[in-house]
């Protein structure tokens, strides 16, 4: 596991060089700073920073010479005490155009504000869209639109929104900064304007540059839309910490917390639990014990439905609910083996009725994944998986209270939505090294798509000998293994985060601490479901 979180390490200082070395130092040579420099120097030095996302991107587009990070630094940090959502371009990359992933990712942070009312503080240094794939990122609901459309909805709701233009904010980009409460401009480097110096000129014949068009002094004396203007960046960014230290209480949810106790059990064991490549089964309270406050946590319906384990618990003092699944081979009521990481009728059942507890008690959930999805065969048939298994996913749709989802091995098929994998709003989703999401295991996967190719091959007359089957499935095997990695996970943004084994006791807290910012928590319904 330590071995496995090094690798991620390693990729992850390959990303935090952005666009390079060369374009950081002409960065410099502007005066300015990176992105994760802008970040450093705005943050509260005592108080950690969640970043969010910093996978984006991975392994795509390398045909345009690649996006690390998705061209844009994001996560939850704290300004003057304040925790809060910072969003800052990365002009290393491609002058901090938008790909496709960087409006997805950049969306994301929106939606984690809204769901957990926090301010957000937008660095902007952008070039607008990356025109060659326009198409991706321009017309659609959830593209660059968007963005706007969320900057007015956030107002609408008294979410604080600042901007601090640090370099080019260009044609529909800016409109983010003016949507903003504050805009704050750097003098010789920001500016706004809908159309560049080249564009200008070609569409009227005016010739002007871009600090008369578009400069902080234009922007400030002239056409009122910036709100300051500073010399430096770190004076802009210092201005930012006063309005932040200024910002009014607000209503919290409630979410019930204590003075924390250390865990039972050093988290530096938490890295020993899962065998290489999770071939073994564990006891997933080992990693529970790694992770709550010692002695705190309370088994719910403890000899029922032994595939998952369901408890009231305390992570860093807060009280929680979780869901995890086991992964031991148990016996249940009646005596009969259940697989570990399985679910059947009785652990959907008590999971369901857990779930609804909660949410009944204004309880926060946690999820703890490491599913290989529901029981097959004619008994889990004639037994009613199928109707166990809507009641859980009828729970978790229709859950009001914040839900934090971990995904520490596998992630397979249904039980991906039943233990609220991405299309189920977990306020967060992070995942382990060791994490894999897929439609089902590789090996079946992976034998099942042979079985397919070899019959449509044999179909068009073409002789298969059981080495072509072979060399066959282990294309299919190593595709198939790329696409269920947590890397590919993250690229795509199906998890927030990839995140160190170590620190998931911490970065549940911090997931908490957000989602304890938002007191509007509607009223559970479960609708309608077999029972």
């Amino acid at each position: 596991m330590k071995l496995a979180w090094s690798q991620v390490r390693q990729q992850l200082e390959k990303i935090h060089e952005g666009g390079g070395k060369k374009a950081a130092q002409m960065q410099k040579e502007r005066n300015k700073l990176t992105p994760r420099e802008r970040i450093a120097y705005l943050c509260d030095a005592d108080k950690p920073f969640t970043e969010i996302g910093a996978f984006a991107g991975y392994g795509m587009y390398e045909e345009q010479g690649g996006c690390p990070a998705g061209g844009t630094v994001s996560g939850i940090g704290y300004i003057s005490g304040r925790q809060c959502v910072i969003v800052a371009n990365d002009q290393t990359v491609k002058a901090g155009a938008w790909f496709p992933i960087t409006g997805k990712k950049n969306l994301r942070m929106q939606e984690i504000a809204m769901e957990n009312k926090l301010p957000v503080i937008y660095l902007v240094d952008s070039a607008g869209v990356f025109l060659p794939m326009q198409d991706e990122i321009f017309p659609d609901k959830e593209h660059f639109g968007r963005i706007f459309r969320n900057n007015a909805k956030m107002s609408a709701m008294g979410i604080t929104q600042i901007a601090a233009v640090m370099g080019a904010c260009v044609a529909g980009g800016a409109y983010l900064p003016i949507m903003s409460d504050e805009t704050l401009m750097v003098e010789g480097n920001g500016s706004i304007y809908l159309a560049g110096p080249y564009l200008v000129k070609a569409a009227i014949g005016e010739d002007v540059d871009s600090e008369t068009l578009g400069g902080a002094d234009t922007h400030n004396s002239i056409s009122g839309i910036a709100d300051y203007k500073f010399e430096t960046e770190e004076a802009c960014l210092d201005h930012i910490k006063k309005i932040m230290g200024k910002l009014g209480k607000t209503e919290k949810a409630g979410f019930d917390r204590v003075p924390a106790k250390a865990p039972s059990k050093n988290k530096d064991e938490i890295y020993g639990i899962m065998s290489e490549g999770n071939t073994k089964p564990y006891d997933m309270m080992e990693l529970i014990e790694c992770i709550t406050d010692s002695g705190s946590f309370n088994p719910f319906k403890n000899d029922y439905g032994k595939t998952i384990l369901c408890g009231y618990a305390r992570i860093d003092g807060w009280a929680v609910g979780i869901v995890a699944n086991q992964r031991l081979i148990v016996k249940n009521k009646k005596g009969e083996m259940q697989l570990g990481g399985v679910i059947y009728n009785d652990s959907a059942d008590k999971a369901a009725r857990f779930i609804m507890n909660c949410n009944q008690k204004k309880i926060p959930l946690v999820f703890l994944q490491d599913v290989t999805g529901f029981m097959v065969g004619s008994r889990s048939e004639h037994s009613g998986i199928i109707k166990d298994g809507a009641k859980l996913v009828n729970a978790v749709a229709n859950s009001v209270v914040p839900k934090i989802t971990v995904i520490v091995g596998n992630s397979y098929g249904a039980g991906n939505y039943a233990m609220c994998g991405k299309a189920y709003d977990p306020r967060f989703i992070y995942a382990w090294p060791t994490a894999k999401i897929a439609v089902m295991g590789g090996e079946q996967a992976a034998k099942t798509m042979l079985q397919i190719q070899v019959a449509t091959l044999k179909k068009k007359g073409e002789i298969i000998t059981p080495e072509d089957e072979q060399k066959l499935l282990q294309k299919i095997m190593q595709r198939y293994e790329e696409q269920t990695s947590p890397y590919y996970a993250s690229a795509r943004l199906w998890v927030d985060a990839i995140i160190d084994p170590g620190m998931t006791r911490k970065i549940i807290s911090e997931s908490l601490e957000a989602a304890n910012h938002n007191p509007d928590i509607p009223e559970f319904k479960t609708g309608v479901f077999q029972v």
